[in-house]
């Protein structure tokens, strides 16, 4: 929709543009940048007033969306200011005065459409007339800001207001140049600058909030929203979710969930509503009241699948509960491929293999090739049937009609034929799969020396008591450190595994160069740890109390951990290294890392397994080595060994299928003793030194 409302208006369309974006807000009516769009309509079809109403509640329904207060600044030149300027120039230019204004309000209107391009143009034919102009420098100002250059911003909006020092439209786009440069307190003297001189501008009072808590002024911030909250048209659902998020922060979880039913109640499509509601409820335990407002919610909306999803992680996997939520969302929308999907499941957690097939039967049906379902019938196939799975694999290679499509498949080709015992031809498949992608997926990192470089560790300080508990989490492919991640995961414990996300933390420790830059200095010990905490609140941490599964391992992390973290638990996920190897080649990794081949994946391997021989051996920190080889031999066992390693004295024990599958059992190895001999040899010894047997 929004790309046709601006199509529209870019061919002046003006008047299809307002109807559709009439639409969009009646469809969408907590929809801000719904609200946005009406604004930009309302605009070129000249109802300066109806666009400054559209634009304003756009602010209060996301009221710390940081770009729709940044359009809000090119609406905030009205008809009289314009008439202003123009009689200034009538008596001070020889040009034609009458243009300026149209430029100023085009290029205010490119901005707004994102075409900085044009936006540029109009703004240097603006200047032509009357380069000193504040609006001039204004607009300069706002084009290099979307530009990202920051500096030069704002030094042409501080001149800009030194002109015109109670402009809104320019103390508005200064707050964002002194944002942008992260100069808070100057962003918030500009903002309420804004609120004192305008009444109308009480929508700003969100992004000043917003500000004020990124100076770590939580209270302040609560203040600054409480005008808003008073007033029933301006209490919109963002803006009590946004307090409600403040309220977290503070530590108050019962107005907090207060905040966040009201929200919830009224526009029950906030995903972010619900994401921080169930945070709540999974740290009190509140599962009651996540079931009731869930239920009413589904009753308003029974299309609404994240809210079935919602509901059914509320219940015991495989449980009577999530049963009967199940049978409800099937009621609801009996031919809605996820709530068959979520059936499948069920059964598979059940235990009831003849449910699943015939529902994975049925998703095939519903929609061809859904790979939850494809899957489980191939898997079928290849448990019962390996050497019949095998023509059946080749010939979907065969009719592939790309090299992509081919890879995709090429795994169960692998796995059907070690099911077959055709374990040479089953290394030729995954040498070949992983040759092939090797050059597109990440490198290998380069680790450092498992010992201290310059020989000594940094003594270890002592633990403050009520420091808020840490522990870090890894594991090399095919450890199974998923499985540790599934039993945490499952048993409500704050896992942060946003680093294997599309967009993971930009911290240190999600750079491998992070290594070298330790162990020669470039990167100290204190900063490093400054800039995690740093990223903790962006990561949904506000209390400090997290387990941060790491994409990959060091000792070099010592020099921090030891003196500045010492309470840390560093907790690794382990198997025999050889399983681990064959799982890697066959089933790839959570990290897509290339493998050129099975003995360059070894020697890696064992270079990083050497970083947790001296971890154990000289107890250089507060750590667990959690074995994954037998955890779904005994889950139970399994759950209680990571929750001790926790330092936990119980832990919700999850279904067997949370684990997923491992599809080799301990030891199987073995049957690759020939064709993989020469990287099993360079695992030999570590793998001995780990306690894993030689042969």
């Amino acid at each position: 929709m929004q790309e046709r409302i601006f199509a529209a208006l870019r061919r002046g369309a003006n008047a299809e543009a307002l109807t559709l974006a009439r639409v969009a807000v009646a469809e969408a009516p907590h929809d801000a940048h719904a609200y946005a769009l009406l604004a930009h309509a309302e605009r070129a079809n000249g109802d300066q007033a109806a666009a400054q109403h559209a634009i304003a509640r756009a602010v209060l329904l996301a009221p710390e969306d940081a770009n729709l207060h940044f359009q809000r600044a090119g609406f905030l030149l009205n008809e009289h200011k314009l008439g202003e300027a123009q009689a200034a120039l009538t008596r001070t230019l020889d040009l034609d005065p009458n243009q300026f204004p149209a430029y100023i309000l085009q290029a205010q209107m490119a901005i707004g459409r994102g075409e900085i391009d044009e936006a540029e143009r109009l703004q240097r034919s603006a200047a032509r007339l009357s380069p000193d102009h504040a609006w001039v420098k204004t607009l300069e100002g706002m084009i290099a800001l979307r530009r990202g250059d920051g500096a030069r911003a704002q030094t042409l909006l501080i001149r800009a207001a030194e002109q015109m020092p109670n402009d809104l439209q320019v103390l508005y786009a200064l707050g964002f140049a002194h944002l942008n440069q992260r100069q808070f307190a100057f962003a918030e003297q500009a903002f309420r600058k804004i609120i004192d001189l305008s009444p109308a501008m009480q929508g700003l009072r969100g992004l000043l909030a917003d500000v004020l808590l990124q100076q770590q002024r939580p209270d302040e911030a609560l203040e600054a929203l409480q005008p808003l909250l008073d007033n029933p048209a301006t209490a919109t659902p963002a803006l009590k979710r946004m307090t409600a998020e403040l309220e977290m922060t503070m530590g108050r979880q019962e107005s907090a969930i207060q905040r966040l039913r009201e929200a919830l109640a009224e526009d029950p499509r906030d995903p972010r509503a619900w994401s921080l509601a169930t945070d709540i409820w999974r740290r009190t335990g509140d599962v009651a009241d996540a079931r009731t407002t869930l239920d009413i919610a589904l009753e308003r909306h029974p299309e609404a699948v994240r809210l079935w999803q919602l509901r059914l992680a509320f219940e015991p996997e495989g449980g009577d509960g999530a049963k009967a939520v199940v049978d409800r969302w099937l009621a609801a929308t009996p031919e809605h491929v996820l709530a068959l999907e979520a059936a499948m499941h069920l059964h598979e957690a059940r235990g009831d293999t003849e449910a699943v097939d015939a529902l994975a039967q049925r998703i095939i049906e519903v929609e061809p090739g859904r790979t939850s379902a494809e899957m489980r019938v191939l898997d079928r196939m290849i448990r019962d049937q390996p050497e019949a799975a095998i023509v059946h694999i080749e010939g979907l290679i065969a009719k592939a009609g790309d090299d992509e499509a081919k890879r995709g498949v090429m795994p169960w080709l692998g796995y059907a034929q070690d099911r077959a015992g055709r374990h040479a031809e089953a290394v030729a498949t995954w040498i070949a799969l992983n040759a092939g992608e090797a050059a597109a997926r990440w490198p290998l990192t380069s680790p450092g020396p498992a010992g201290p470089v310059g020989g000594i560790w940094p003594d270890a300080a002592t633990a403050v008591p009520g420091t808020p508990p840490v522990a870090y989490l890894w594991g090399l492919p095919g450890s199974g450190v998923e499985k540790v991640a599934a039993v945490i995961g499952h048993a409500g414990y704050p896992l942060c595994a946003d680093r294997f996300a599309p967009n993971p933390p930009q911290d240190p420790m999600q750079n491998p160069d992070t290594i070298a830059a330790l162990n020669d200095g470039r990167l100290t010990p204190e900063r490093l740890l400054a800039e995690w905490h740093a990223a903790l609140p962006a990561r949904g941490i506000r209390d400090g109390i997290v387990i941060d599964w790491l994409p990959f391992w060091d000792n070099a992390f010592l020099k921090m951990l030891r003196p500045l973290q010492p309470g840390a638990i560093v907790m690794v996920a382990l198997r025999d290294p050889r399983d681990m190897l064959l799982e890697w080649l066959a089933f790839g990794s959570t990290l897509p890392y290339g493998i050129a081949s099975p003995t360059d994946a070894a020697l890696w391997m064992a270079r990083q397994l050497q970083h947790v021989v001296a971890l154990r051996k000289d107890n250089l920190q507060p750590h667990k080595i959690v074995a994954t080889d037998h955890a779904l031999t005994n889950v139970e066992a399994f759950a209680a060994e990571v929750g001790g390693g926790l330092g936990l004295e119980e832990i919700r024990v999850p279904p067997d299928v949370a684990l997923g599958t491992q599809r080799f059992a301990f030891g199987h190895w073995r049957h690759y003793a020939k064709p993989l001999a020469e990287p099993f040899a360079l695992l030999s010894q570590v793998a001995q030194t780990l306690g894993y047997p030689e042969r």
